[in-house]
């Protein structure tokens, strides 16, 4: 008997950005894991700490009607979504390897209609996701009006008091407030609009391993609304 996904609606912070929660989202993460297991990965992009290859993102379908209206009811998107980007995921990089870049929250895109998709097929020990305010704009969002505000400020408050330590974020720092967090958790999907500042947590383990069955494994999607 396969048992219907259970869902969160939440709200994220002073600016109340929502945030939904499935869990139980596919019928086969097994499966997904072991598809994830015959790819090859690589170094993609400046900012995730890891490893990475292309997913066509097609095993969504099986839950496309909660999607759609999930974007619609929850997010405001009533026209659907355009898949932009999927991906298998590893966190591969030791904390002393980040850069000052992976040491802060980021956001994916300025725009209130980019929405990210995070699916865990990893469990607990691997931390989870975390949400953020910066404290001297006060944004949790970051939109096209707001970019050069927040860079301004942001790179004014690393010359202030300099790069963060070379760790992954896990809860408050001087220039993040840490607003809501997500715990990992197998076959659990995560959904926020990509312009929430936020950023994986990746807890303090002795390796970082990139075998997907064994590591911090996510399908990584993004959407666009139309």
């Amino acid at each position: 008997m396969i048992t219907a996904p259970a869902v969160t609606i939440g709200r994220i912070g002073h600016e109340r950005e929502p945030i939904v929660v499935i869990d139980g989202f596919s019928s086969d993460p097994a499966g997904l894991v072991e598809a994830a297991a015959s790819q090859t990965y690589a170094a993609r992009g400046a900012h995730y700490p890891g490893v990475r290859a292309a997913h066509a993102g097609q095993y969504l379908s099986e839950r496309m009607d909660l999607l759609m209206r999930l974007l619609s009811d929850v997010f405001g998107h009533s026209n659907g979504a355009d898949l932009v980007e999927c991906n298998f995921s590893i966190v591969t990089v030791p904390p002393e390897a980040l850069t000052p870049l992976q040491r802060l929250p980021h956001f994916d895109a300025a725009d209130p209609g980019r929405i990210a998709v995070l699916h865990y097929l990893c469990g607990p020990s691997a931390g989870g996701t975390a949400f953020y305010r910066h404290r001297t704009t006060g944004f949790e969002t970051v939109s096209l009006s707001r970019m050069e505000d927040y860079a301004e400020r942001l790179d004014a408050d690393l010359a202030r008091h300099g790069d963060p330590k070379a760790e992954y974020l896990r809860g408050d720092t001087t220039l993040f407030e840490q607003t809501y967090r997500v715990e990992a958790a197998f076959n659990r999907l995560v959904i926020y609009r990509g312009w929430t500042l936020h950023s994986g947590t990746v807890p303090q383990v002795p390796a970082l391993t990139a075998d997907p069955r064994a590591g911090r494994l996510t399908v990584n999607t993004f959407l666009q609304a139309r």
